[in-house]
């Protein structure tokens, strides 16, 4: 009996050693492929990480408090305007009026983020996109860490390769809770586009008020769309398919984008067909089920 606890001792041992082995591989293949300045594509194998992660729970994310102080700047460093010296001087005198330190105001882009993509996952549409919107600054927002890391490195890499064609410059991933958030990264009628793609089922009950769609959630993206911006959503769940566009189409904000107009936008081409997901719909010969809503013009005050 003493010996049988002992070999379990000794194999739990071993499995802890085997994962902490296998994490310090993947930081040491992060670090190096960061620090090399390397134009190799990122592999995935080294990002791994649980497909789920829970919106309620606090991630430690950092977010702007109100969209005019998010610094853009970094993500798309080939669209910030130049300064003059009036607006240098006026960047410096900077102070909020709710805090009591000296803020900077963030260098600004030559033009705003006007296409999102809800849970981008490892990126696959977000590349894809970035050709297909060359003029359009295209984000996407992903609550992973490890998948964010992969997709921030498969940008750079895709940069460098291209750099004498000057692509993939519009193209940017940003941790971040939208459940949360999103009010805090965008102004009103900012976005032009949202693409929910593949979002998690949460196919139990009790699980629902987690899902990407809901009442509360639509609202924050009517806020955020310009009017006749498009919602693009799919999905290889019925149930999930059923969800979405009975809380879009209970919205006063949305419309249905009819189908004929839908199946001749590019944008669902490369949304059924670029997406991880999607692909692994198509290997197992799922069905993929595809709704757009469009914003409505708010009704005129009274």
């Amino acid at each position: 009996m003493g010996r049988s606890k002992h070999n379990k001792r000794e194999a739990t041992a071993d499995t802890a050693g085997d994962k902490k082995n296998k994490r310090q591989k993947r930081e040491d293949y992060r670090t190096a492929l960061r620090e090399n300045g390397s134009t190799e594509l990122p592999r995935k194998k080294h990002y791994r990480q649980r497909a789920h992660a829970n919106p309620f729970s606090d991630h430690k994310l950092i977010y702007p408090p109100h969209p005019e102080l998010m610094n853009w700047s970094s993500m798309y460093p080939h669209y910030v305007a130049e300064e003059g010296p009036a607006d240098q001087a006026q960047t410096d005198a900077e102070v909020l009026p709710d805090r009591d330190s000296e803020v900077l105001k963030p260098k600004k882009l030559t033009q705003d983020v006007e296409v999102a993509d809800i849970g981008c996952g490892f990126g696959g549409l977000l590349v894809a996109l970035a050709p297909a919107l060359p003029d359009k600054l295209i984000l996407g927002l992903e609550i992973r860490v490890s998948v964010t890391q992969f997709v921030e490195d498969r940008i750079k890499a895709l940069r460098a390769q291209n750099e004498e064609q000057k692509l993939y410059r519009n193209i940017a991933v940003l941790r971040a809770n939208t459940m949360k958030f999103m009010p805090n990264f965008f102004t009103k009628g900012q976005l032009s586009k949202i693409f929910i793609c593949f979002p998690d089922p949460h196919f139990k009950a009790r699980k629902h008020k987690q899902r990407i769609v809901s009442t509360t959630l639509n609202s924050e993206y009517a806020y955020v769309l310009q009017p006749s911006g498009i919602v693009y959503t799919i999905t290889d769940v019925p149930d999930l398919h059923e969800w979405m566009v009975g809380h879009f189409e209970a919205h006063p904000s949305f419309e249905r984008v009819s189908e004929e107009e839908q199946e001749a936008d590019p944008c669902v081409t490369i949304m059924r067909t670029e997406t991880e997901e999607g692909k692994k719909v198509e290997r197992n010969q799922g069905k993929k089920y595809v709704a757009l809503y469009r914003r409505l013009e708010d009704p005129p005050h009274e």
